[in-house]
């Protein structure tokens, strides 16, 4: 094991680092186009519920009455979930980046992700996260979500580390800037080589 860095930790975002996004727009879109039913409907009404699932305060099925079964469909609630969690796939690359780096450097490594409980435990299950990941700091188990400061305090404290030790990684710019505002080394995520590249700035590189 080689330790040549003062990096100690790694807090790591999953949609669209790690896996691909769990529930964005693009889903949706595929949602309508696989079960027929209105779009710009489903939306709004998604947009005025969905953070209060990524927080924890109401149930993937509570969000489904008010998103989608609010009214009659030829379709099951089961059919549909089962189609919204296998939307979920890994990014092979950044998945073995983050392995790799916490055998070689002995790091900690913690999700810090907002994401609905159900889709979440699918996500650790199907893709096998509890394998390389220390601490699992998400929106729906701790009842707060980013950009919300708290959030990172709280990833913080759970990891027991100086904000100077982390680097964090996100494909969300804001995110990003705000983890920096406590002295985090920040990382926006736009591709594997970038972050890579970015990694090996901070003195976390692979032969």
């Amino acid at each position: 094991m080689t330790r040549s860095s003062a990096i100690t930790t790694l807090f790591i975002d999953v949609g669209n680092v790690l896996l691909t996004d769990s529930w964005g727009p693009a889903m949706r879109q595929r949602a309508v186009e696989q079960f027929g039913f209105d779009l710009a409907e489903v939306a709004q009404r998604s947009q005025l519920t969905f953070e209060g699932y990524e927080e924890g305060n109401i149930s993937l099925d509570e969000y489904l009455d008010w998103v989608v079964f609010y009214q009659p469909r030829s379709f099951s609630r089961e059919a549909l979930k089962a189609f919204m969690l296998a939307q979920s796939q890994p990014q092979p690359d950044m998945l073995a980046l983050i392995r790799d780096l916490k055998t070689r450097y002995g790091l900690k490594v913690a999700v810090v992700t907002n994401d609905g409980r159900e889709f979440f435990i699918h996500r650790v299950r199907q893709f096998g996260l509890k394998a390389f990941v220390d601490f699992f700091i998400v929106s729906s188990f701790v009842h707060c979500r980013k950009p919300e400061p708290e959030i990172y305090r709280m990833a913080l404290d759970i990891a027991q580390v100086e904000p100077s030790e982390v680097v964090y990684i996100d494909d969300q710019d804001l995110f990003v800037e705000v983890a920096q505002k406590f002295g985090i080394h920040g990382i926006h995520h736009t591709s594997y080589d970038t972050t890579r590249a970015a990694l090996a700035a901070v003195g976390l590189s692979l032969p």
